[in-house]
């Protein structure tokens, strides 16, 4: 490997989300999380993120299974009725590529988003989104036309080695259209098929089995509650997750690659000429 980028998604989205990303960036090899700008803790935190310097943010970008940013009204063919996204990305996929009025909405709704990232003030290390709509072909156009504006350099490509041959062909015209845009990205990626496991046992496995290049290794980790931290995630192992971002084992196995460990800012970094021979902050 050249790299390995440690990521958490859904930063924001709930406190003992928020806590668990701390934690395991403090004491951990934690370097990136994608903030939900639209979650019930995003303020939240923002203010953690400020406090740790170090901490790459990134936009999480929210199309499914989660709540707007954008004012209801301008968006009433994206959301139900209780104002949510909802969970038929099928359907969705076909309505976002095939009708212009709901096209446009979602374009209004990427561009909140990437506004209310800008007013956090945070750096933006990275964008990717829920459940990885960004490999629709409509949000990934989108998602590049727009994110540009808002100083968009690196994206999350969900590219899992021996992942899901469906998928395949989809995450290798992505790589293609971000190299022609020049956007930095990740080579692979691990988490996808283990969504909610990543445990130290996988982590160890994801680095341990990891192709040539720049590994991003994702995971949802949260602190220990009484209730599942939204429904779809009543399944998940949240604090087994945090415990292998923490775990000595993981740090010592990345650490054995001899790859560096940074973020997406480190690849737009070590891409250009007087960034090559720098040391990434995670290494």
């Amino acid at each position: 490997m050249r790299g390995v980028i440690v990521t958490a998604d859904d930063f924001g989205l709930h406190e003992r989300v928020n806590k668990a990303v701390e934690l395991a960036h403090r004491e951990g090899v934690l370097d990136c999380a994608s903030l939900m700008v639209s979650g019930a803790a995003a303020s939240d935190a923002v203010d953690r993120a400020r406090k740790l310097p170090r901490l790459r943010v990134g936009l999480h970008i929210v199309l499914a299974d989660g709540v707007p940013t954008s004012p209801l009204e301008t968006i009433p063919e994206l959301v139900d009725g209780t104002g949510r996204f909802g969970d038929r990305m099928t359907r969705d996929g076909f309505r976002f590529f095939f009708l212009p009025r709901v096209r446009q909405q979602l374009a209004n709704e990427i561009r909140a988003q990437f506004e209310a990232f800008a007013a956090t003030g945070l750096e933006l290390d990275h964008v990717n989104s829920h459940k990885h709509f960004h490999l629709h072909p409509t949000v990934l156009s989108l998602i590049l036309q727009i994110g540009q504006q808002f100083g968009m350099r690196a994206m999350r490509l969900p590219r899992e080695a021996g992942g899901h041959w469906m998928l395949a062909p989809w995450a290798g015209w992505m790589k293609t259209r971000l190299n022609r845009a020049g956007i930095a990205h990740n080579d692979w990626m691990a988490g996808m098929s283990r969504t909610g496991r990543m445990d130290e046992t996988a982590m160890l496995e994801s680095v341990a089995r990891a192709p040539n290049g720049v590994l991003e290794l994702y995971s949802h980790p949260a602190v220990e509650g009484n209730e599942p931290i939204t429904h779809s995630m009543r399944d998940y192992r949240h604090a087994d997750e945090l415990a292998a971002l923490c775990s000595p084992r993981v740090a010592q196995a990345i650490s054995a690659t001899g790859a560096w460990r940074g973020a997406f800012s480190d690849i737009v970094a070590r891409a250009s000429p007087e960034g090559r021979n720098e040391t990434s902050f995670g290494a």
